[in-house]
């Protein structure tokens, strides 16, 4: 690894953590979820409450897997978000499963979803 490796990720992590919830906004209101809390709603709704109450809580973020967004979403919602992150379908749960818990651990300061 080089020198400019470690500060080269840690940018683009920082850019990805200040564009990626105005993207998942945008993305979602496309679909019948039609924002994150609706994203968080369905989620809770398909029995991944106390994933998404961790993301919302102060302690630990739960991981989810792309099986259980799936299972939660379907492949309707995909195909919205796929376009607006100029993704492969196939990549998005993924990607979500990745990055989600963060966003809105980020985007819950006190514990409840501020829209952005």
């Amino acid at each position: 690894m080089g020198i400019f490796d470690g500060l080269t990720s840690g940018i683009l992590g920082q850019v990805e953590a200040q564009v990626l919830p105005g993207l998942l906004s945008k993305a979602l209101a496309g679909t019948s979820l039609g924002s994150l809390q609706g994203l968080l709603d369905k989620l809770s709704q398909s029995g991944l409450g106390p994933q998404v109450a961790s993301w919302l809580g102060s302690g630990p973020n739960q991981p989810i897997t792309a099986e259980q967004l799936e299972a939660a979403l379907g492949s309707g919602v995909v195909e919205k978000i796929s376009t607006t992150l100029n993704m492969p379908p196939d990549q998005i749960f993924g990607f979500l499963a990745k990055h989600l818990p963060d966003v809105i651990d980020a985007l819950s300061p006190h514990g409840t979803l501020k829209q952005n």
